[in-house]
């Protein structure tokens, strides 16, 4: 099995961080890291409000059903020494998002330790922080639909990277 990091960068709904806990659980991801706006669930020495992160934390346990205490996760401030840091311990720094540059999922052989960074529901990953990935992976769509949710393009291609075959 691969080591994967997960990366979810400025994602706004609880529900769709409570999704993706339970996600990375069952693909095996050793991390979930939260960055930007992400919510996370209540940590200890939060600085976050008491009520506040109280709220976030239900809303993530509605979607994710226990998986935020049976996966690694932790918030980190900067997405920039994150990646920095995930580059030096020799992850590939992958982007899930449609470019003009995109590798097809099907098409990409995943290395042993990969950094899968997902972004924003609507907008997608800002271009500064594609620009620092070493490859953006694209899912192939065949309707006229040019999106898919955020957890639901996370699930597909954490099955093709851990199913595909070892390098």
């Amino acid at each position: 099995m691969r080591n994967i990091i997960l990366i979810a960068h400025d994602i706004r709904s609880t529900h769709n961080v409570g999704s993706l806990l339970r996600t990375a659980e069952c693909f095996g991801v050793k991390h979930t890291y939260f960055t930007g706006y992400t919510p996370y669930p209540t940590v200890e020495h939060d600085e976050r409000l008491p009520h506040i992160s109280a709220k976030l934390t239900a809303q993530i346990h509605k979607t994710a059903l226990g998986a935020e205490s049976m996966t690694s996760w932790s918030h980190y401030e900067s997405i920039a020494d994150l990646l920095l840091s995930l580059r030096t311990e020799g992850y590939t720094l992958a982007a899930l998002e449609q470019t003009t540059a995109s590798t097809i999922l099907p098409a990409y052989l995943p290395p042993q330790k990969l950094a899968l960074m997902i972004g924003r529901e609507v907008e997608g990953i800002d271009p500064d922080l594609l620009a620092r990935c070493d490859i953006a992976l694209e899912i192939p769509q065949f309707g006229q639909k040019e999106s898919l949710n955020v957890i639901q393009a996370t699930a597909i291609a954490l099955y093709h990277i851990q199913t595909s075959e070892e390098i």
